[in-house]
């Protein structure tokens, strides 16, 4: 076993021994800070010091793509390699990045300078393709010189943020993060302030009202998820915030985060005294490092400013948040995956029910929400439920964010009605399929979605008219292709991505991840069988009805889509 220095480790094990397992990821990210990875000495010892088995600690770490249990090199490179980056050029950029590795010798050892890993989803679609560099985003990763990338002389280019309306994104285009004195110029934490002259089933009755539904794809009505925690007599309650966003091609939450923090604060505090909760956790993934700098901000200023901690405003009100970085796995943006990996363990999906509003969080009534949703809120609060449903249509009232990227001219964060069409959207907001060429196909709801074609350029883009489509809202994703995208690729890539992202809990989502990958590939590489498209059909619909979690269940959607609508793709040549 090498030896090391624990003396670095000594104020981390200090600081979350009274907490035990639930500090355990923290608890190891800050020993990676210290070592550059996990060493089994430091392991050892933030077993002792928070009472976890060591056995639980390796399971944790080796669950985690962003934990790491050997030495890496000194500086860690992350190239997204999902549709949207590879379309823009990423393989080349990985290639090019391989080629030039760098090595030292430590202690008789020769050991790579850089490590260059191949990575899902960085949450950086609109500006792909996408790097990140020992934590910190890069993109798009051509517009600088490799040595200056790997130097961490690059830039971020700013986000494109527009669309018909500005509501949940005013304030969002300044190029840097709303702090709590500009936001309170824009009439913020004024929500706050009316929801605690009401009573909490006011609260709730109002957003009830408003016809809010869940915007990180379940679409589950917020306020009965609010009654039913509400209601429930067990104490103590939790309210968290899913910032786990890393369905691929997604970025509106971290464009949220980064921008109007408070916005998300504020929601996050009206939710908690709607549902009588004095303690709440704010989840970001792991990839996320200036989102959750910013959020760390913003909820130290909101501390400073009595809007968090003891009684709030003079209310009598208590409640507090607690920042959480994820450690890389997608399956975690499953809200009971995510409750695990809170308290310190591997990120594997519960059974339900029973459900998250009587038993969540630590077994606790829980209520949570992802940020867009919660942004929503302040704007409920201070309208009224009858002038939010004044936007949108009667079944989908509100206003939506989506993310659009790919091959579109202008790819980046909209904020529209409900009711406005695709073709809306991307011809007359993003500028239409990039370089004047055609729409082959435009990918709805990430990887877990379904294929649209140009038949459904106008087709209403709410819950209702989607769903009469045969497509998936989602969280409102949308990856577009033009006609010489081939199909198949995009399909091993989607495919790739589950199964390396499946946690492996249960069999029908382990296998069968892994059984449509292996056909995808054969389908690629021009072997094609007799039967891989009803063999993949039927994978795809085994995963969906006896998968745990919604991983499994949503799997294979996008691939049976394709196998309709391209049938010959997947035929025996």
């Amino acid at each position: 076993m090498e030896n090391i220095d624990l003396t670095p480790l000594l104020p981390v094990l200090e600081k979350y021994s009274p907490q035990g397992q639930t500090a355990l990821l923290p608890a190891l990210q800050d020993a990676q800070e210290i070592y550059g990875y996990v060493p089994e000495q430091a392991a050892i010892e933030i077993s002792k010091g928070l009472r976890v088995p060591l056995a639980e600690i390796h399971g944790v770490l080796e669950f985690y793509s962003l934990l790491y249990n050997k030495p890496v090199g000194k500086t860690v490179v992350h190239v997204c390699t999902d549709p949207a980056c590879a379309m823009a050029g990423a393989e080349s950029l990985l290639k090019v990045m391989n080629r030039k590795l760098e090595f030292h010798v430590e202690k008789g050892e020769r050991l790579p300078s850089i490590t260059v890993e191949k990575a899902p989803c960085l949450g950086l679609c609109e500006h792909a393709p996408a790097l990140m560099v020992q934590g910190k985003p890069v993109a798009p990763g051509t517009s600088d010189t490799w040595e200056d990338i790997v130097a961490g002389k690059t830039h971020l280019a700013r986000p494109s943020i527009s669309g018909d309306i500005a509501i949940l994104t005013a304030g969002c285009n300044q190029g840097k993060p709303t702090e709590l004195a500009g936001y309170i110029k824009m009439n913020g934490y004024a929500a706050l302030q009316k929801a605690l002259q009401m009573t909490p089933q006011s609260v709730i009755a109002e957003v009830k009202a408003s016809g809010l539904v869940g915007r990180g794809g379940a679409a589950f009505p917020t306020g009965v998820k609010w009654e039913g925690a509400a209601n429930t007599p067990m104490e103590p309650k939790y309210v968290v915030c899913n910032a786990d966003e890393a369905e691929p091609g997604t970025f509106k939450d971290r464009i949220m985060m980064e921008n109007m923090p408070h916005r998300i604060l504020e929601g996050i505090i009206i939710a908690a005294y709607a549902i009588g909760a004095n303690k709440g956790y704010m989840y970001i993934r792991g990839e996320y490092l200036v989102p959750y700098q910013v959020m760390n901000h913003a909820v130290e200023e909101a501390r400073q400013a009595g809007y968090l901690g003891k009684n709030i405003l003079g209310s009598g009100f208590d409640f507090d948040l607690e920042l959480r970085r994820g450690a890389g796995a997608y399956v975690c943006g499953e809200e009971t995956a995510l409750f695990e990996s809170i308290e310190g363990k591997r990120g594997f999906p519960r059974v339900k029910p029973p459900f998250p509003t009587t038993h969540g969080l630590f077994g606790k009534p829980t209520v949570i929400n992802n940020v867009e949703t919660l942004c929503n809120v302040p704007f409920i609060l201070l309208e009224g439920a009858s002038g939010y449903r004044k936007i949108g249509t009667e079944k989908s009232p509100g206003p939506k964010l989506f993310c659009l990227s790919g091959d579109v001219e202008k790819p980046g964060l909209y904020e529209v009605p409900f009711g406005v069409t695709f073709r809306h959207l991307l011809e007359d907001l993003a500028g239409g399929v990039r370089h004047g060429k055609k729409m082959k196909a435009a990918l709805f709801g990430g990887a877990a979605g379904a294929f649209a074609i140009e038949k459904d350029l106008d087709v209403r883009l709410t819950f209702e008219d989607l769903r009469s489509a045969g497509l998936p809202l989602g969280s409102g994703v949308i990856t577009v292709f033009d006609e010489t995208r081939d199909m198949k690729d995009i399909c091993l890539r989607l495919a790739h991505f589950f199964a390396d992202e499946s946690c492996g809990k249960c069999f029908p989502c382990q296998i069968g991840t892994q059984r449509q990958y292996e056909i995808l590939q054969r389908v690629m590489q021009g072997d094609t069988l007799p039967g891989d498209m009803e063999r993949l059909r039927d994978i795809g619909q085994t995963m969906t009805d006896s998968s745990i979690c919604g991983l499994g269940q949503t799997a294979g959607l996008a691939i049976a889509s394709a196998t309709r609508l391209w049938p010959e793709l997947f035929q025996p040549q």
